[in-house]
C-alpha cells in the first residue's frame, strides 16, 4: 500500500497573483485621469509639480535604501512613485519647486523609511508630507490658482477655493459667502480652484471604479467616510441652509473624494476587518466635517485621515474576530 506524504508548509496556503507591486502600479494607473485633468485645468506648472514630486520621491527612496543597506531595486515596486504622485496631486498648482522637493523628502524619509519602509509606516506618507508643508509653509500651501486650461492662453490668476470661500464667509459672518455661487457641475468636472488632483470628482471616481472592480480596494472606508460627511453636514444644512453648505458641496469640493478612495484606503495604515474599516471611515468623515465647519483650516481631510491612522492599531485590537472556539474576556482580549 502506498504511503501518502503530508506536506507541511508555512502559511498563507491560499496563493494569489496579486502582488504589492501590482497594486501600487494599479493605483498609479487609476490616478492618471485625475492627473491629466489637473494638468489640463492648471497648465504646465501642474505637470512640473507632479513630475518633481514623483522623481524626488524615487531618488529619496533609493538613497534611503542605500543608506540602510537594502536592495535599491525595491524602488520598482511602485510605492515611491505612488507616494510622490499623491503628494503632487495634493499640492497647489503654483507651488515653488522647493515645496515639491521638501515634501517628497519628508514623505519618504520621515513618513516611510524611518519606520522601516513599506508595510511598517503607521501614517500615510503623502499626507505626513502635506500636513508638514501646510503647517511649516502656510502661505505657499494656500496660494491657489483659478482654472486656466492649458490651451486657453490665459495666465494664472490667484483665487480662493470653494472651501476657502466658505471659511471666509464663516469668519466674516456672511454665511456661505462666495461659496453660495458655486456651480456643482463645475466642481464635478473640475472647473474650480484647489489642489492639482482634487478638483475633478469625475476623474477621481473613474479611477476609483477601476480599483473597486479589480478588488484592490473595498467600498467600506470610502463609502462610510463620504456617508458620514453627507449625513453630518446635511443635519446642519437642514437646520440653517444660509449658514451651512449643502452635503453635495462638501462631497464635491476639497480633497474628500481623493482622500476617501486613494489615501484612507491605504492597506498599511487602515484597519484590516470590515467592521474596523467602517469605523475608520466614519471617524475620518466626522473629523473632516468638524474641521471644515469649526476648525482653523478650511479643509480637514488630511488631518482626519492621519488622526484615524493613529487609531488603527486600537481599532484592530478591539474589533478583530475571535478564533474559532475562543472567547473574549471582559476587556475584549481573546
Amino acid at each position: 500500500m502506498e504511503e501518502n506524504e503530508l506536506i507541511v508548509s508555512p502559511w498563507p496556503h491560499i496563493r494569489s497573483e496579486v502582488s504589492v507591486s501590482k497594486i501600487m502600479w494599479s493605483v498609479v494607473f487609476a490616478l492618471i485621469p485625475a492627473t491629466f485633468a489637473g494638468i489640463y485645468i492648471f497648465g504646465y506648472k501642474a505637470l512640473e509639480v507632479v513630475l518633481l514630486c514623483t522623481s524626488t520621491a524615487l531618488i529619496s527612496e533609493a538613497l534611503a535604501l542605500k543608506v540602510m543597506g537594502k536592495d535599491i531595486t525595491i524602488i520598482s515596486d511602485g510605492s515611491a512613485v505612488l507616494t510622490g504622485l499623491l503628494l503632487g496631486l495634493n499640492l497647489p498648482p503654483g507651488s515653488p519647486w522647493w515645496i515639491s522637493v521638501t515634501g517628497s523628502v519628508v514623505a519618504i524619509a520621515i513618513g516611510k523609511q524611518v519606520y522601516g519602509g513599506l508595510g511598517f509606516n503607521p501614517f500615510n506618507p503623502a499626507l505626513v508630507a502635506r500636513v508638514f508643508l501646510l503647517i511649516s509653509f502656510p502661505v505657499e500651501m494656500t496660494r491657489w490658482e483659478l482654472p486656466h486650461p492649458i490651451l486657453s492662453g490665459v495666465d494664472a490668476v490667484s483665487g480662493a477655493t470653494p472651501l476657502g470661500a466658505l471659511q471666509m464667509g464663516r469668519l466674516t459672518g456672511k454665511g456661505l459667502g462666495d461659496a453660495a455661487n458655486l456651480n456643482l457641475m463645475d466642481a464635478f468636472i473640475g472647473n474650480i480652484g484647489g489642489s492639482i488632483g482634487e478638483i475633478s470628482a469625475a476623474a477621481l471616481l473613474l479611477g476609483a471604479i477601476y480599483l473597486l472592480y479589480k478588488g484592490y480596494i473595498t467600498w467600506h472606508i470610502p463609502v462610510s467616510m463620504i456617508a458620514a460627511v453627507f449625513i453630518f453636514s446635511g443635519i446642519f444644512w437642514v437646520i440653517d441652509p444660509a449658514r451651512y453648505a449643502s452635503p453635495s458641496f462638501h462631497i464635491l469640493t476639497g480633497g474628500l473624494i481623493l482622500g476617501a478612495f486613494y489615501m484612507a484606503t491605504d492597506m498599511v495604515t487602515s484597519p484590516i476587518t470590515t467592521k474596523g474599516q467602517l469605523m475608520f471611515g466614519i471617524g475620518c468623515g466626522l473629523l473632516t466635517i468638524i474641521i471644515r465647519m469649526w476648525g482653523g483650516y478650511p479643509e480637514g481631510v488630511s488631518f482626519s485621515i492621519l488622526l484615524m491612522n493613529a487609531l488603527t492599531p486600537l481599532i484592530d485590537k478591539y474589533v478583530r474576530p475571535s478564533h474559532f472556539g475562543a472567547k473574549k474576556d471582559a476587556a475584549g482580549t481573546i
